[in-house]
C-alpha cells in the first residue's frame, strides 16, 4: 500500500534534523580515537574454486582496534590497480560465503564486502563479534537499542566508525586504486553506506539503496516494522528515557551524516517500503550536499527495485570509477 506522502512532497520533504552541538567533534574523536598505524591485519588468499575471481580473507582494524571480517574479490589475473566497490550488509546478516558476493568483481571491480559486528544470526553468517559492548544499560532484544543511553555507548557508533575504516583499509588492499572507492549496500548497509560517505573523504561515490538509519523519529511514528519496532518497545517500557534516546539517535541520523557528504550519489527507494518509509530516505537524500539522483520504485517494497536497480548502480560507479586502471585515467 501507498502509506507515506504523496512523490511530489516526497521530493520536497526535507526536515532539518536536531543537532547536538558537539556532532562534528563527536565524530571527529570517533575516528581520532581509533586511528591506527597498521589498519590491514590480515589479507589471506584462499582457494574457493571461482576460476574467474580471486578472493581474499581480510581481517583490519576496526572500532577499538578489534578485528573486522571482511572478503576481498577481484578479477583474477587482473594486474593494474582497480577501482574498489566497499559494500556493507543489511541488517542482521554477516559476510557469508564468498560466492555469495560475485556481482562487483565479475563487473571488473575489486570488491571488499565488510562483516557486520555482533550481527550475522539471521541470514548469512558473521564472523566479528562486538568488542566493548559489555557493561551496557537495558535494552530491547536486537541492536537499535543496544548502549542507547549515551551516543559514547551506542552500537552504531561503533559499526559507523568501523564502516569509515573499511575504506581506509580498501584504500590499502593490494591492487586497489586508493582515488577511485565507492560504497554501497541496501538497508542497513545503505546507512552505513551514508555514514562512510559523510565520515570518509576517501569515498568518490556512494549508492545506498532503500537505506535505513535516516531520520529516526519519524520512521519510529510511521513504520511499526522491524527494526525500527524495536525502539518503539523500549520505549514502552523505558518511557522516561526518551530524551536521552533520541539525543543519541540524533548522532547517527543518516540525514546529518548525508549533510557532510561530497561526493555524487545514486540513491534509491520504493514508495511502499514500510521497513524504510520513502520519506526516510528523501529527508537524506534531500539533504545529500553532493551531485545526486535518486531512484524511485513505485510498486515495490523493502526489496526496493532489485535486479533493475543492480543496472543503474552498474552504470553509475562505471560513470564515476571507471573499471580498469585505464579507465580511471582523468577522473
Amino acid at each position: 500500500m501507498l502509506f507515506d506522502l504523496p512523490l511530489e512532497e516526497l521530493k520536497a520533504y526535507a526536515p532539518q534534523p536536531v543537532e547536538a552541538p558537539d556532532f562534528d567533534a563527536f565524530w571527529a574523536s570517533s575516528l581520532a580515537a581509533n586511528a591506527r598505524k597498521e589498519r590491514v591485519l590480515e589479507c589471506r588468499l584462499v582457494e574457493t574454486g571461482l576460476e574467474r575471481l580471486e578472493v581474499r580473507d581480510v581481517g583490519f582494524a576496526g572500532w577499538g582496534g578489534s578485528p573486522v571480517r571482511a572478503w576481498y574479490l577481484r578479477p583474477r589475473g587482473e594486474t593494474g590497480d582497480l577501482p574498489c566497490i566497499v559494500e556493507y550488509l543489511g541488517y542482521g546478516g554477516g559476510r557469508g560465503e564468498p560466492w555469495d558476493w560475485l556481482l562487483w568483481a565479475s563487473a571488473g571491480y575489486a570488491h571488499l564486502v565488510m562483516d557486520t559486528r555482533g550481527q550475522g544470526g539471521a541470514s548469512l553468517k558473521g564472523e566479528t563479534p562486538d568488542e566493548g559492548a559489555s557493561g551496557l544499560g537495558p535494552s530491547a532484544p536486537g541492536f537499535m537499542t543496544r548502549g542507547i543511553q549515551s551516543p559514547q555507548t551506542y552500537y552504531y557508533r561503533r559499526l559507523m566508525v568501523d564502516a569509515a575504516l573499511a575504506v581506509e583499509a580498501a584504500s590499502l588492499l593490494p591492487g586497489v586504486d586508493p582515488g577511485r572507492i565507492g560504497v554501497t549496500g541496501a538497508s542497513q548497509g545503505g546507512g552505513l553506506a551514508i555514514a562512510a560517505a559523510g565520515l570518509s573523504p576517501l569515498v568518490r561515490a556512494a549508492a545506498p539503496d532503500v537505506p535505513f538509519l535516516c531520520d529516526f523519529r519519524r520512521a519510529v511514528e510511521i513504520t511499526d516494522k522491524e527494526p525500527y519496532a524495536e525502539i518503539r518497545r523500549f520505549l514502552h517500557v523505558q518511557y522516561q528515557g526518551e530524551t536521552e534516546a533520541f539525543r543519541t539517535l540524533s548522532y547517527f541520523d543518516g540525514v546529518s551524516l548525508a549533510a557532510r557528504a561530497r561526493c555524487p550519489a545514486l540513491f534509491s527507494t520504493a514508495l511502499m517500503d514500510e521497513t524504510c518509509p520513502p520519506s526516510t530516505v528523501f529527508a537524506a537524500y534531500n539533504a545529500w550536499k553532493g551531485e545526486k539522483e535518486i531512484r524511485v520504485y513505485n510498486w515495490n517494497g523493502h526489496e526496493g527495485g532489485a535486479g533493475a536497480q543492480v543496472r543503474e548502480k552498474l552504470a553509475f560507479f562505471s560513470a564515476h570509477l571507471g573499471k580498469s586502471a585505464q579507465a580511471g585515467v582523468g577522473l
